[in-house]
């Protein structure tokens, strides 16, 4: 299968007019970051240099090619990085988990192992808007490396370009996230069907617990029973120094085998922690071939408060055009 070109997910609202300056949004890059403001509140930072995890974790744990913090409008973090329990867990990202390639099995997402890793290599562009085009953002390139056979050889398996586009619309940050995937090597990636990996995949702040958040799902589910069930849409939200702020993921019809299909956690794991995953071969295996392309488009609003599911829904419709 290759997928198109992707339809970049087109944000809700392209203004003629200029923006209020409080409104408009920044893209700045430097040699560890690339930062997207609003005046003095931030909206996203993504990471070019690799981030060291917390001294007592094994320095494996370091990587680049991820966003934190992802901020609510009012400027506080929705995102975590480098949990207790999952290390590895950072912000927002993505990677394969379970594969095969060739010979070996490489894990590109638990660092632990040492098979595979995701790492930023060089900026291909910034998009710094107009007074016609208000978002702002960058595309930039990125590998899904594996390390193979006794000597830990390194392999490019994936080559990537990451695109994020940014606006500020009706109090809310609305952040697209595309993912183009080119199997660069000589063998197919194999990726039997597993219970998480692979799309964009999403930690909470570490205090969003059981008590203060939860998950909706577009069909009405929360942490109790959305887990390996599909939607259109997933909305987190958890509490914040300003009150509550609320993360939607919106998938777009033309990505693999949609409605997709999610990685939640229940009240039960590490106290009801927010962790997500849109899950392509949750179900059913996908095999990317030499040369081939594959294709992930995602919509992430961030508001102050609580999920409003007319709102999100009416949303959705606009963006996906349903």
């Amino acid at each position: 299968m290759t997928t198109r070109n992707a339809v970049f997910p087109v944000l809700l609202c392209l203004l003629s007019v200029p923006l209020p300056v409080a409104a408009q949004l920044q893209v700045t890059e430097t040699d560890k970051a690339i930062t997207i403001t609003r005046g003095e509140v931030m909206v996203l930072t993504y990471h070019k240099a690799e981030v060291p995890p917390p001294k007592q974790a094994d320095p494996i744990y370091k990587r680049s090619g991820f966003i934190h913090p992802l901020c609510a409008p009012n400027g506080e973090p929705v995102t975590g990085i480098h949990p207790a329990d999952h290390y590895h867990h950072l912000g927002l990202w993505h990677a394969w988990v379970k594969t095969k390639h060739g010979k070996d099995t490489p894990d590109f997402w638990n660092l632990r192992g040492r098979t595979g890793r995701v790492r930023y290599v060089k900026t291909i562009e910034l998009h710094k808007g107009s007074d016609r085009d208000p978002s702002v953002g960058f595309i930039v390139e990125q590998e899904q490396v594996a390390y193979k056979g006794s000597d830990r050889k390194e392999t490019v398996v994936l080559r990537e370009q990451f695109e994020i586009r940014a606006e500020f619309v009706n109090g809310e940050n609305r952040v697209g996230y595309r993912v183009k995937q080119t199997n660069v090597s000589r063998e197919s990636l194999l990726l039997p069907a597993y219970r998480y990996g692979g799309g964009l995949a999403y930690r909470a702040p570490h205090h969003w617990d059981k008590t203060n958040s939860d998950y909706l799902t577009s069909e009405g589910l929360d942490r109790t029973n959305s887990h390996a069930t599909r939607a259109r849409w997933v909305a987190m939200w958890g509490a914040t120094s300003k009150g509550p702020a609320t993360l939607t993921v919106m998938m777009h019809p033309e990505n693999r085998d949609f409605p997709q299909r999610l990685r939640t956690w229940p009240p039960s794991s590490h106290n009801g922690a927010i962790f997500f995953n849109v899950v392509p071969a949750q179900e059913k295996p996908w095999e990317i071939k030499p040369g081939e392309q594959i294709v992930e488009s995602y919509l992430l609003t961030v508001s102050n408060g609580k999920p409003d599911k007319e709102r999100i829904e009416k949303g959705w419709k606009a963006w996906a055009k349903k």
